[in-house]
């Protein structure tokens, strides 16, 4: 991804790699927003502006998510077994550390999207939610975009070293395919016609 991401602003410049931040930031995308702060260690990108676009993105979709929970929640989550597993798991973390979770549901694997629904369907305050909301998204933005920041700063070579190996191995396996599917219809097209040689012979001395 690190590859094709790059090659994208070399060709198409920062603006595209700040849009593919601002939709995956809408998801809580964490490898979007690392891969935005390694490219800010590069210089393709603004660090500021990433953490600011990382921030807009996250604070507007789960403030989405929260007004769909508060409206549709209740109903949609008894017609969704398998999403009210996930929402269970949410209420209950909510029930017990409700200030704590709100700051932090981003960071937990697995329930980050469903939490701001289950949050919204809960019945918590409007401006409760908003306010800290806007302080967690904020933390996760900062600390997301500057995490990939230092993985540049300290591992810069060893990734492109791995980039540059996974993108021979690549071409090498693609080379290869593509080798044993021409060897494969060369043999069965020789095959064949050897076939329809014998077939002819049998039935001319016939």
């Amino acid at each position: 991804m690190d590859f094709f991401v790059e090659q994208l602003l070399i060709e198409y410049g920062p603006t595209a790699g700040y849009l593919i931040l601002l939709l995956g930031s809408f998801v809580e995308g964490e490898s979007v927003v690392l891969t935005a702060g390694f490219f800010a260690y590069k210089g393709y990108l603004s660090l500021p502006l990433i953490m600011f676009i990382a921030f807009a993105g996250s604070l507007c979709a789960d403030q989405l998510l929260f007004f769909l929970g508060r409206i549709y929640g209740p109903a949609l989550l008894q017609r969704k077994p398998n999403l009210k597993e996930k929402a269970d798991k949410a209420f209950s973390l909510l029930h017990r550390y409700n200030l704590w979770f709100i700051l932090g549901f981003r960071f937990i694997y697995g329930i980050r999207t469903v939490s701001p629904f289950v949050i919204g369907a809960s019945g918590i305050a409007v401006k409760r939610f908003a306010i800290l909301n806007l302080i967690a998204a904020a933390i996760w933005s900062v600390l997301s975009c500057s995490a990939g920041y230092l993985l540049g700063y300290f591992f810069a070579d060893e990734i492109e070293y791995a980039i540059d190996q996974a993108i021979k191995f690549q071409k090498i396996t693609i080379s290869s395919i593509i080798l044993i599917i021409a060897a494969t219809a060369t043999f069965f097209y020789f095959k064949r016609k050897k076939e329809k040689k014998n077939i002819d012979q049998n039935r001319s001395n016939g």
